[in-house]
């Protein structure tokens, strides 16, 4: 039988974790040779499966398309790592988009990349800059760890919301091999509330009426608003493509 551990925090958390074995380990760069000389996998033989970019409009990028479902893209500026899903385009090019539906990239069978911004929505040229680890979270090291991790985000939700935010995880049912998974979808939630609350007066509002977060696991990403609860589902199955967007989840807080 596999053994159950629930925590309770008295500043508005709550987290069970279901303890088994195992973490998964990120994948490894493109080697030099391959970035190179081509020698690697991708959907064009002119990209590196994973490199940094600088587009012409000067935002810096990872982009990396090691999972083969997808892709993955974080920004310098920023320590969000986007879940891109690869969609067909014309004339041969891959249009891969967030999971709000917007194009972010766009790959042609040559090797161009263009970087869809909100500076530049038609789209600015992007050039490999250099070799990449994979963008990944950080590793969470047991129900403590991501504990803190939990308390932290409520913590942040509280402070930008003026009230107390109650984080709820006791249904996820979070084992070692996804704990890095929902970890960062509780950062992504706390963003999300922190973003809207930016929003001005309305933002202020709607974060004003918000009491709870709640994660529950599920077989796709998902972020809704019940009554006075943010309820976020998580398919850890899926990897980081399992957990959705700040974004969206913000999307889902204006829209209640």
């Amino acid at each position: 039988m596999v053994p159950r551990v629930e925590v309770k925090a008295g500043v508005g958390v709550v987290l069970a974790l279901c303890v088994g074995a195992g973490h998964a380990s990120a994948a490894d760069p493109v080697s030099l040779h391959d970035f190179l000389f081509g020698g690697h996998s991708s959907t064009s033989d002119a990209q590196p499966t994973i490199a940094k970019y600088k587009a012409d409009g000067g935002e810096g990028f990872v982009f990396d398309r090691t999972s083969g479902r997808g892709a993955l893209i974080k920004y310098d500026d920023s320590s969000e790592i986007w879940a891109l899903t690869a969609t067909p385009g014309p004339r041969g090019d891959v249009i891969y988009k967030n999971d709000m539906g917007q194009p972010v990239l766009r790959a042609t069978r040559l090797g161009g990349l263009t970087l869809f911004t909100a500076d530049y929505p038609g789209g600015t040229a992007a050039a490999a800059a250099g070799l990449a680890a994979a963008p990944r979270p950080p590793p969470i090291l047991g129900p403590e760890a991501l504990l803190r991790v939990l308390l932290q985000a409520g913590a942040r939700a509280t402070r930008a919301a003026q009230h107390l935010v109650y984080f709820d995880a006791g249904d996820a049912n979070v084992s070692p091999s996804t704990e890095s998974v929902f970890a960062d979808c509780f950062g992504l939630a706390a963003d999300a509330i922190v973003q809207v609350s930016g929003q001005g007066r309305a933002g202020q509002m709607v974060v004003g009426r918000l009491v709870k977060v709640r994660f529950i696991q599920g077989p796709a990403p998902n972020a809704m608003v019940i009554g006075s609860t943010v309820q976020i589902v998580v398919a850890p199955q899926m990897g980081l493509a399992g957990r959705p967007s700040s974004k969206r989840i913000a999307a889902a807080i204006f829209r209640r």
